[in-house]
């Protein structure tokens, strides 16, 4: 309950400044099913426009979505393209150093490899991730070779092809996919990676990263936040505040 008090207080107090700005942009992939995707209707969907949406409304933030590739979607906020990041983006200290993080949103989601057979060998074998992720960073520290794309559907099509011996990504985007097609199963044990998944805000937002703070914190607190992780098995849910 303290918590809860702390968090609306603190949500009241910052909320002034964030709505100073007419339109908070929120930037995503809209390519990283269930986290985002564009739906059938053209539209960014999944568990970060539900969440996103709902943050919007906690906090009386006018809110619009903006795509943008992964590549370049931390400079992209950096230069001003948008307020926001929310994007499946796992919280590191490298990408600290270049803007902040909110509280993580999810627990850490564990990693796994997708490959088209069993007993791959994963140390020495060529792996593909998708550039500029934790998966990529990881497979080029151990004696696999790192084969990098554009896409989260480039890296699995790698696989399929055999560009790629397997591909490594977070296990709640693969699972469909193993789910989906029967050639492609898991290979080896899950691997843990990153501090959970936060939005990324510019440095100099102090004020509207402490809004999203707030309700992100809110959220966990009145479970709301437990059922679209649910609604998404995006990751873990989150103890009881």
């Amino acid at each position: 309950m303290k918590t809860l008090i702390l968090s609306t207080t603190v949500l009241a107090l910052s909320a002034g400044t964030a709505l100073a700005q007419d339109v908070v942009r929120l930037g995503t992939e809209g390519a990283y099913a269930p986290w985002n995707f564009i739906n059938d209707d053209g539209e960014i969907d999944g568990f970060e426009r539900d969440l996103g949406d709902e943050l919007c409304a906690r906090a009386a933030l006018n809110c619009e979505w903006v795509t943008n590739d992964w590549d370049s979607i931390i400079p992209n906020l950096v230069s001003g393209n948008y307020d926001a990041i929310i994007a499946g983006m796992s919280i590191t200290d490298e990408r600290d150093e270049v803007i902040d993080f909110t509280q993580a949103y999810t627990p850490p989601d564990p990693s796994a490899y997708l490959g088209m057979s069993e007993g791959i060998d994963l140390s020495n074998g060529v792996i593909a991730a998708q550039t500029g992720t934790i998966q990529a960073g990881y497979v080029s520290e151990t004696g696999a070779t790192l084969v990098e794309y554009a896409t989260p559907e480039e890296t699995v099509a790698a696989v399929k092809n055999g560009e790629a011996d397997a591909v490594l990504a977070d296990k709640s985007y693969l699972s469909p996919i193993a789910a989906e097609e029967a050639e492609l199963m898991f290979v080896g044990p899950d691997v843990p990676l990153g501090g959970g998944v936060g939005m990324g805000i510019r440095e100099s937002d102090q004020e509207l990263r402490a809004t999203f703070d707030a309700v992100i914190e809110e959220m966990k607190c009145d479970g709301s936040l437990n059922t679209l992780i649910e609604k998404w098995e995006v990751s873990s849910t989150w103890p009881a505040c």
